[in-house]
């Protein structure tokens, strides 16, 4: 996750160098061919590239709308898991009373938390593709850790777990049966919103809509040079670079953006949200030892810490 406003030079045309190189040749070319050999009198009318680039400009700016909506529609679940995460931890303390009913109690709101915790981190690394449950064990007991075997998906695991957890305090009369309700649906909208970010993982952006975007941007780019050279000459080539950089830019951003679990460095930054959330819940159960700071790293991507 980019965490500084001020993002590197490099970063920024690192996403599109490559095509940066294709078009300087390109417009070099027509105009080295138009200025000294004259064997390429071609040019167009300004308004027919102009035209495109509008049509092109509004795609580019409702896709990027698009891909926006995805992206913070990521984030604002995931400050509902903040939300929801403190909310059981609340819950927990405050139903139970550790005087009446002892050691027993006080495992049983430990375990619960800290399995909370062990399910943000879960949740984050599953939707990353990293294996969901590297890490848990410094949060969950051996038991907990061999009960995950038998289970794809680790996060609804550890909500089912949850769930057993508040039917034996029921049992037990740790906590009564209003009580119970009130968990019960605090955990239910933790898997709603699990369900709502895998949703928005499983849900491809149409690739034929970019497809199309692409092709016609392309197009714009080849035929501006002609449109320009007439009037510009050899400053048709900084131009054509400045223009196509633009669009090319405010394409990699979209692209970027509509896919917000991908282990990007414009994702949405859980790990750092799910490390808040352990800050916090450890602090209401007195634990103040913390895990070494961790930044968000995606493989494969330039990060800023």
């Amino acid at each position: 996750m980019l965490l500084k406003k001020n993002i590197p030079f490099r970063y920024i045309f690192g996403k599109i160098q490559y095509e940066l190189l294709v078009i300087l040749i390109y417009t070099t070319i027509i105009a080295l061919l138009h200025e000294f050999d004259k064997v390429l009198p071609i040019s167009i009318p300004l308004a027919i590239p102009a035209l495109l680039g509008t049509v092109i400009s509004l795609l580019l700016g409702f896709r990027s709308n698009q891909a926006y909506d995805r992206w913070w529609e990521a984030r604002h679940i995931w400050g509902a898991i903040v939300n929801e995460s403190r909310t059981l931890a609340r819950q927990i303390l405050t139903f139970t009373d550790i005087a009446e009913e002892g050691d027993d109690v006080h495992y049983f709101r430990d375990r619960v938390i800290r399995r909370q915790i062990a399910w943000c981190y879960s949740l984050g690394q599953g939707l990353r593709g990293i294996s969901a449950r590297q890490g848990l064990d410094k949060y969950l007991s051996k038991r907990e850790m061999e009960a995950l075997g038998h289970y794809t998906n680790v996060p609804a695991a550890l909500l089912e777990q949850h769930g057993r957890d508040l039917k034996r305090a029921l049992e037990n009369g740790w906590i009564n049966r209003y009580q119970q309700v009130e968990l019960d649906r605090t955990v239910t909208r933790l898997c709603d919103a699990m369900g709502k970010c895998e949703r928005i993982k499983n849900t491809v952006f149409p690739h034929t809509y970019s497809l199309y975007i692409h092709f016609s941007l392309l197009l714009f780019i080849a035929l501006l040079p002609f449109g320009v050279i007439e009037y510009f000459g050899f400053l048709e080539i900084p131009l054509v670079m400045a223009v196509s950089a633009s669009f090319l830019l405010i394409e990699k951003m979209a692209i970027h953006l509509q896919d917000p679990f991908e282990n990007k460095p414009t994702d949405t930054p859980m790990t750092t949200i799910a490390r808040n959330i352990e800050r916090d819940l450890r602090q209401m159960i007195r634990d103040q030892e913390m895990p070494e700071q961790e930044f968000e790293r995606p493989a494969r991507a330039f990060y800023v810490l």
